[in-house]
């Protein structure tokens, strides 16, 4: 079996493989706060399989060697800690090669195997991020904007009156309350967002891309957008 671990600045989603099954998925805190035991527990209490293999995917500076140091010990096998050298398929041209985060890489890997090229990735997690990757295999920029969670905390934190709520359904673009229209303003701005940039990014590329949403919220989203994705992978980054 293999095990892979997607380290998010939230919580780290693992999913255990069969072939190109996933035959489990959980989660867990990814707070460097907690020590190799506590994951160690965890990991034992989720995890009855014999796992041969594992890939780390992380965001989250120094999580990934605690993480690896546990599967190592537990799982009796070298783990690896993906990075920009294990797709060397993907040229990375932007700027600054070495700020584009490993799962912006690991997306644009599996999508380049996966999807028509070009393509316009966009993962809706903490952050609801963009990857932008062209015919000829380029990770070309992409685009970063706060994720629903961050901006209901947000008008939490930084509002004396306004209260902090969940992700809901958003039943209608005007709201009747100061619930409603939080949640209009987040969930259908967010989508509102997300079509207008899709919408750019073509006209900047000059042509049509395929439109792969993946993440936490992408099937929630995806009710609220005028451009419909081609394709809808919640499981897209763990298929590295």
């Amino acid at each position: 079996m293999r095990l892979v671990a997607d380290i998010g600045n939230t919580s780290i989603t693992f999913a255990i493989f069969n072939g190109d099954n996933i035959i489990k998925k959980f989660r867990l805190p990814s707070r460097i706060s907690m020590s190799s035991d506590d994951y160690k527990k965890e990991l034992m209490r989720n995890i009855s399989d014999e796992i041969e293999e594992c890939v780390i995917i992380s965001v989250v500076e120094g999580l990934e060697i605690v993480l690896k140091r546990v599967c190592d010990e537990l799982f009796g096998i070298n783990s690896k800690i993906f990075s920009s050298d294990d797709a060397p398929e993907i040229k990375l041209a932007v700027a600054h090669p070495e700020t584009v985060g490993a799962d912006r890489i690991a997306n644009a890997k599996v999508v380049s195997e996966k999807y028509s090229l070009p393509a316009i990735v966009v993962d809706l997690g903490t952050a609801t991020t963009f990857d932008i990757v062209s015919k000829d295999k380029e990770f070309f920029g992409g685009i970063i904007l706060a994720g629903l969670d961050m901006q209901l905390r947000a008008l939490n934190q930084f509002t004396s009156k306004l209260p902090k709520y969940d992700v809901k359904k958003s039943e209608k673009a005007i709201g009747v309350d100061t619930e409603t229209a939080i949640m209009s303003g987040v969930v259908r701005g967010s989508a509102a967002a997300i079509d207008g940039l899709i919408s750019q990014c073509e006209i900047e590329m000059g042509e049509k891309a395929t439109v792969i949403l993946t993440g936490g919220f992408a099937e929630f989203i995806s009710e609220y957008m005028t451009r419909k994705p081609d394709y809808i992978d919640s499981d897209l980054t763990l298929r590295i």
